[in-house]
């Protein structure tokens, strides 16, 4: 049995571990409100650009372009986000679990991790990695995104690899980030008249569009920018639910320590009253047998 100064020292530790965990989930509160803003900033983005290309790619004709180039997928290559710490609950388990089913429908799929955490998942393992990606903060650049999609473009307009994933955890609410595939490239616009209808049915008939200088030089520059723009809107929406996962993580956790305290305080309130009976017993047998 722990004696009354064991349990004070337990106690005392999980009273300090609980004033971390609250002070941690203050801190990824603020930063979770800062990060849902600038997602729900550019989710429209997003979203237009990507009706953009599709009704320019349908106006365009048969337009040849290396990033519309489709290939049977025998080299694909996955870009995995992760969080660059952890204390966040599942969050880049669930990411990575999602990423080992889709390598195993593509062995030898080529890697290239955005965050320490999947960095240091593949490492671990001697997964070979075509470049690698961390420390990105907490201010998310769309140069970073950049520099990701440019590997990607390069290496896929040179034959390198056959298609390009995204994997990363979509931000639904504070208590739901959903594990992510998005295929990248080749860029497959939608171009089927169900999907047309429902272009002409939001933005009216569809309008003549008149290329200048052609639309090869439109779509040359038009498709790396929307390559650019769905990685860092997956940065945006993965680094939006490592916030609300820590945050949700450490609340857990400070009512866990509480929890743990309140048991502990009553284990030792027992020990306590057991050492005075056994005290109060001694004393009156003590005084009985002087009688």
């Amino acid at each position: 049995m722990p004696s009354l100064r064991d349990f004070r020292r337990r106690i005392k530790s999980l009273q300090s571990t609980q004033k971390i965990c609250k002070a941690m989930k203050a801190v990824a509160t603020a930063k979770m409100a800062k990060a849902q803003a600038a997602v729900m900033a550019a989710r429209p983005y997003a979203r237009q650009i990507h009706e953009v290309l599709a009704r320019l790619s349908q106006a365009a004709g048969n337009v040849k372009h290396p990033l519309l180039a489709v290939r049977e997928e025998n080299k694909v290559c996955y870009i995995v986000i992760t969080a660059d710490r952890g204390l966040c609950g599942g969050f880049n388990s669930n990411i990575m679990r999602t990423v080992m089913r889709e390598i195993e429908k593509h062995p030898g799929a080529a890697l290239i991790p955005v965050g320490r955490k999947g960095r240091d998942f593949f490492r671990f393992r001697r997964m070979p990695m075509e470049a690698e990606f961390g420390g990105l903060g907490e201010d998310i650049k769309f140069a970073h995104a950049r520099q990701i999609a440019k590997i990607a473009i390069d290496k896929y307009a040179a034959g390198e690899y056959d298609a390009v994933y995204v994997v990363y955890s979509k931000f639904v609410n504070i208590l739901v980030q959903q594990p992510t595939v998005v295929k990248v490239l080749p860029i497959e616009p939608p171009a089927d008249e169900e999907e047309a209808g429902k272009e002409e049915k939001k933005h009216g008939p569809q309008a003549l569009y008149i290329f200048e200088p052609s639309a090869e030089a439109v779509l040359y520059d038009l498709l790396p920018k929307y390559v650019e723009t769905v990685i860092f809107h997956a940065i945006l929406e993965s680094k939006a639910g490592e916030h609300s996962a820590r945050m949700t993580a450490m609340d857990s956790a400070t009512k866990n320590t509480e929890d743990m305290i309140a048991r502990l305080t009553l284990k030792m309130n027992r020990v306590r009253q057991e050492g005075i009976t056994k005290e109060l017993l001694d004393i009156v047998g003590g005084a009985a047998a002087l009688e």
